[in-house]
């Protein structure tokens, strides 16, 4: 596990950039999305191979790596589903700031892993 800056309570430490650390901590965090996760792998290993690249994976890490540190952190974990709701609203101006913060809720959490 990584070292991270303090963000009050986070239900697991931020896991390495390694598929097995991200799956343990999905396996924690959001055990319901692991089938999700095993899938999207698969066809980043797929893409991989028929592009001859590794960009397929790299993107694939650092996804994952990004939702879970939305899920491990509490206080990304509900401003994310906030806006998520928010984005359903009728009311256009509150709509618009809902994409407004899930965009930087995606932010926040991608810097994060990148630290």
């Amino acid at each position: 596990m990584s070292t991270q800056a303090d963000h009050g309570h986070e239900l697991v430490p931020r896991p390495e950039l390694t598929p097995d650390a991200l799956r343990a901590a999905l396996a924690v965090v959001a055990p319901g999305r692991l089938d999700e996760m095993q899938a999207k792998k698969d066809e980043a290993f797929a893409k991989a191979v028929e592009w001859q690249s590794l960009s397929p994976v790299q993107s694939w890490v650092l996804i994952w790596a990004r939702d879970i540190e939305i899920a491990r952190r509490p206080d990304l974990s509900s401003r994310y589903t906030r806006a998520q709701k928010d984005l359903e609203d009728e009311d256009p101006v509150v709509a618009r700031e809902a994409l407004r913060e899930l965009s930087a809720v995606l932010d926040e959490a991608m810097k994060a892993v990148r630290e």
